[in-house]
Formats: structure tokens, sequence, C-alpha cells
């Protein structure tokens, strides 16, 4: 009976630590999200009134900086997406006044080509988007019923840019550099910035520079944050991040059969918007580190991204 009690008493100790331990090799739960188990925009929410007028105080010589891309033929689409715009024939000449018009007809993954930002309806793991919600319940041919990018509203935040390239003393990354967190922390130091809860932060890593020069080249992989990187930038609470090449995360990836895990950890899992193929040279050139940033995704119902032109402003 002692043998029993001692044997009882051992696994009454032992079980809740082989649950913790099991625990720990167990994911977070990621959803629902801390905004709510219907919410859909995210960490948009960050984008408090405090975090508007922190934007406008950094505004101090009125300096406009356009960071999108040029949508025309030719430029690197990749990923079997397209860009084509055609003038149909004018309207008119009409009238006393021989008024004539012309008008265009767009064809094109237009929220996935070019300067894009990502939407919370664009990249899941498995079935499952932001929030838990079920891409077998909310995806139509006719759009997503939800996550839509008319979900996400307009951004007007403190913008940050981690020159990379800069602080690594070169003109360009190399492709598929991993930008560890020491490079982030490294840069930032360097910069005398700091990132705030709510920020937009931006890179530089020269890569964007290949545009409608060296397509092939610049399609062919890219620099970019890895894992660690991006859990680093989640950790700070941002409301996005982006950069000048065209998926933010580095490319091609060591390990096979790995698709964008960078993409799955911001946005299903923690709601963060990641904005692509960026023109950041010249706010690198002005080391220009602290900027409002201000951009209004197009209200495209149901869309997975949106194209535009952000804007920083010093």
């Amino acid at each position: 009976m002692d043998k029993i009690k001692i044997l009882r008493r051992y696994l009454f100790l032992a079980f809740p630590l082989v649950f913790a331990i099991a625990a720990l090799g167990q994911e977070k739960p990621w959803y629902p999200s801390e905004w709510g188990a219907q919410d859909q925009r995210g960490a948009a929410h960050r984008m408090t009134p405090e975090k508007v007028l922190e934007a406008i105080q950094l505004i101090k010589q009125g300096k406009i900086y356009q960071l999108g891309r040029v949508y025309e033929e030719g430029m690197p689409t990749g990923r079997s997406r397209s860009y084509r715009l055609h003038i149909p024939v004018p309207l008119g000449p009409a009238g006393k006044t021989d008024t004539i018009a012309f008008t265009e007809y767009v064809c094109a993954d237009i929220g996935q080509v070019g300067t894009q930002l990502d939407g919370l309806g664009h990249v899941g793991i498995g079935n499952l988007f932001y929030n838990g919600f079920d891409q077998r319940e909310f995806a139509k041919p006719s759009g997503l019923e939800k996550l839509g990018i008319e979900q996400v509203g307009v951004f007007f935040a403190r913008g940050v840019l981690i020159d990379v390239a800069g602080y690594k003393g070169v003109e360009r990354l190399d492709k598929a550099y991993e930008i560890t967190t020491e490079d982030l922390k490294g840069a930032l130091q360097q910069e005398r910035v700091s990132i705030h809860t709510g920020d937009v932060v931006l890179l530089y890593t020269g890569w964007g520079n290949l545009w409608m020069k060296d397509n092939m080249l610049f399609l062919s992989g890219e620099p970019g944050i890895g894992l660690a990187a991006a859990q680093f930038l989640v950790d700070q609470k941002i409301t996005m991040v982006g950069g000048d090449t065209w998926a933010t995360e580095r490319w091609p990836l060591e390990e096979k059969d790995v698709w964008f895990p960078v993409h799955q950890l911001l946005l299903p899992k923690n709601g963060i918007y990641n904005l692509e193929d960026l023109d950041t040279s010249e706010l690198a050139r002005d080391k220009v580190y602290e900027f409002a940033f201000i951009f209004a995704p197009l209200k495209l119902k149901g869309a997975t991204g949106s194209p535009g032109n952000p804007i920083a402003v010093r």
C-alpha cells in the first residue's frame, strides 16, 4: 500500500509538470485578436488621435516624399500578375464647345501589382485568416465578404525609416540577405531613432533601385527581414511594415517548402499590414528617419489589397 501511495503522489506531482512542458512546445493561440473576435481592421486600431497628433509634430519643413512607384506596362510584376492600360476611342467632339474627352480601361491584379498594400485578406494559414476567419466562409468570386481592403481606413501615423543598406555600408543588400534583429537595432541606434507603438516602419535595402532597370534580377529574389526581425517589429506593436522590395521578407529561403512565413506572422497572426514595392530611396538619401506617413487605400470592396501613392512629410 505504501508503494501505491508513493506512486499516486508521484503521478499527482508529475502530471502538471508534463502538461507544462507540453505547453511550452505549443504555439500561443493567435485568435481571437486583441481587438475582439469580429474585428476586421487589426493593427490599424493603433492609429489613435494621439498618434495622428504625434505625426503632425514631425512636419517641420513641409517637404513631401512620394513613395509610390509609377504604374506602367513593363514594371516588374511576376507571380502571374499583370497590368494593362488602354485608352478607348475618345468621347466627342461634342456640342458647340467641341468638347472631347479620354478615359482609360485598366486590366490588372490591381491590389497586388506595383506599390501595393497587403490587406488582412491577402495571406492566411491553411483556411484561416486574421482573427481566425475561415476563407471557405468569406472568400467569394465577387470579392471577400470579410477582411476586404475597404475595412482598413486611412493611415496617418508616425513613420520611421530603417536604412539597413546604409547601416551595412552598401548600396544594395545582397539577394536573399536576411535582415536580422541586430541589423534593425543597430540601424535605429545609428539613426538615433526608436520605434513607438502604432508606427509605420519602412525599410531601405537598395534593392528597389533595380526597378525598371533590371526587372529580372529584382524579381529573382530579395533581401528582407527574417522571422526573428519580424517578431521584433511585432513586439514593438507597430501598425505596418514595408519597404523597397516586392515582399518585405527575404527570398528565397533556405528551408524547402516554406512559403512567406513573415507574411503569415504579420497579417493573419498579428493584423499588421505589409506595404510593398515602395521607393524609399529619397528618404534614405536625405537621411529622413522620422516623418508623418499618410496613405488612403482605395475602398475596393472585397479586395485583398490596394494600389496607391503613400507619402512621407517632414
